[in-house]
């Protein structure tokens, strides 16, 4: 194709598709990183400003472990949170989100804008303690990604143990986060679960009227209940794919609705897959690639394909977290069966096979 066919190609597509964006007024709506002015709150919400007022008044922190499904709002709730908080009260709101800053050490330079390399990780808590005058509240988002190097999650006990106040809100896709958390952490810290439940058809409908009056000319109520129905039908209620399929439809990227679904849920699960840890992902291709759907046969897999590449794999107890936290972000389903006279999991994949296996192949031949 010469240069000119390229530039025609480049003109028509451009103006294909500023003609479909006419109904957009606001980009910005679509970003996952949106937080509206006034968010549609989840109930739960109530009892993290309780928490939040009362440590404003006393000082004294009750810690928090926050966990719910992908896309059930947690993090958009604290987000929006940090703002009324920082305008409303003395305290100072620290956020990390634990995928990108997978250690102790990492998380405190992290907060502090900071490189810090050869130093301790005593010297830098002791930085951190002396920057942080006011009462303070520490966010840590998807800590059930911290590295397994730090098991431990030295982070929570050091600032649960901190004569200064400090107040900690961990938040998980993964219900095993608590019990993953060793007996002198979780004795110190004393975390009270917050459970976000996945959105139901009526409130999904409320977050896209709300995306749709901030960042729409126009909308048809009757797509805002078709999406929040096949959102709630045929995911976990994952608030994102509603909005990107939302995003799709008045975009004209699909003949209909629904074929807009699959392709947001199908791109939103390339993203989980990309975004997984190489342990994880670890685990996943086993469980794509294995002849057996029964747990303890992937796990033997997965142990394979770690001594394979010389290294150390997780404990069955840890596989097993990690099983958990995949269920947790649609990407598999644990299924109980009986064999004999006890049961067995078996790890049911949601998605396409092949789409672990090639995104493994890719990552792991590199």
């Amino acid at each position: 194709m010469s240069t000119v066919d390229f530039e025609s190609y480049f003109k028509h597509q451009r103006e294909r598709i500023e003609e479909e964006a006419k109904l957009i007024k606001d980009f910005s709506v679509f970003s996952f990183h949106y937080v509206p002015d006034e968010p549609v709150l989840r109930p739960e919400a109530t009892l993290l400003i309780d928490e939040l007022a009362n440590f404003n008044l006393s000082g004294i922190p009750t810690h928090l472990a926050i966990v719910g499904s992908r896309g059930s709002g947690k993090t958009l709730t604290v987000k929006y949170l940090e703002r009324v908080v920082q305008r409303e009260s003395d305290l100072e709101i620290l956020y990390a989100n634990c995928r990108h800053h997978d250690t102790s050490f990492k998380i405190f330079a992290h907060l502090l804008g900071i490189h810090a390399r050869g130093a301790s990780m005593s010297e830098v808590f002791e930085r951190f303690c002396a920057r942080c005058r006011r009462k303070t509240v520490v966010v840590l988002d998807e800590v059930d990604l911290m590295s397994p190097k730090d098991r431990r999650r030295e982070i929570l006990y050091l600032l649960s143990r901190a004569a200064q106040p400090f107040m900690v809100m961990m938040l998980s896709n993964s219900p095993q986060v608590l019990k993953e958390l060793d007996a002198a952490t979780r004795s110190s810290l004393q975390p009270v679960p917050v459970h976000f439940k996945n959105y139901n058809a009526d409130q999904i409908r409320d977050i896209l009227r709300d995306r749709a009056q901030r960042g729409l000319h126009r909308w048809e109520e009757a797509d805002l209940s078709e999406i929040a129905a096949l959102t709630t039908k045929f995911s976990n209620a994952d608030a994102r794919l509603a909005i990107k399929t939302l995003q799709y439809h008045v975009t004209g990227r699909a003949k209909d609705l629904r074929a807009c679904f699959e392709r947001a849920r199908r791109d939103l699960v390339v993203d989980l897959v990309c975004d997984l840890s190489d342990s994880t992902l670890a685990i996943l291709w086993a469980a794509a690639t294995n002849d057996s759907d029964f747990a303890r046969s992937i796990y033997e897999r997965y142990c394979a394909h770690c001594r394979q590449r010389h290294e150390k794999p997780f404990s069955y107890v840890h596989f097993h977290s990690n099983l958990s936290y995949l269920q947790s972000a649609g990407l598999v389903a644990l299924v109980s069966t009986k064999q004999g006279r006890t049961y067995a999991n078996r790890v049911l994949l949601t998605f396409d096979r092949n789409m672990a296996r090639e995104i493994a192949g890719l990552r792991f031949e590199a």
